[in-house]
């Protein structure tokens, strides 16, 4: 995977989810290990109106070539990471095209309107027969799930992160995702992010 080259370049990621899921914190360490492999990474976020229970993007545009604009042109990614089901299929809606690839994690998170009855949030089959027919593959996994048996649902972002190594598609390694733990986090989560960067990949290459 260390020696694998991206097929275009410009390569547009898009890191999704909702204020408190920690995808941002996930698109700044996918950015580190791209980084550690040569790339250039411009990253360019959005928010929604609540930090906290509104969508946030963070766009990634990763080159060989140089900075390119922070913001994903619409309909040109090719790779968006998801944390929250719904998110994937608002991002797609805008950024994506038939060639687009998607990882998701498959839990919920309910907003103020579906919590009140006023707003449907759609089934799961519903929701991955629509990313199904919008993209090119699309795998979805239980992040959410598999951290909580670890005992903290923060570690979700870094399950995704072992995910989107796993799908095969980035130029990235284990020992990068550790060198860029060692820089950014104290010694004593190294372990246990390795154990959930591990679960990630395992989850999408048993899919």
């Amino acid at each position: 995977m260390g020696t694998k080259t991206l097929n275009k370049d410009p390569y547009n990621i898009i890191v999704a989810g909702v204020g408190g899921q920690g995808n941002v914190t996930a698109s700044r360490i996918l950015a580190g290990m791209l980084m550690h492999n040569g790339y250039d990474i411009t990253v360019g976020d959005t928010f929604g109106a609540s930090q906290r229970g509104g969508s946030v993007m963070s766009h990634m545009r990763v080159s060989k070539l140089g900075s390119w604009s922070p913001q994903t042109p619409s309909n040109k990614a090719d790779f968006i990471v998801s944390l929250e089901p719904t998110e994937t299929i608002k991002v797609i809606a805008r950024y994506g095209n038939p060639e687009t690839q998607t990882l998701c994690n498959d839990r919920p998170v309910y907003s103020v309107r579906v919590i009140a009855g006023l707003d449907k949030y759609p089934s799961m089959d519903e929701i991955k027969e629509t990313i199904a027919s919008l993209t090119a593959r699309s795998v979805m996994i239980g992040a959410t799930k598999e951290a909580l048996k670890l005992g903290n649902s923060i570690y979700q972002n870094i399950i995704m992160i072992g995910a989107v190594a796993g799908m095969d598609l980035l130029p990235i390694t284990k020992d990068n995702f550790r060198r860029v733990v060692m820089e950014t986090m104290s010694k004593d989560k190294l372990a246990m992010n390795l154990k959930a960067y591990e679960i990630g990949e395992a989850l999408v290459r048993g899919n």
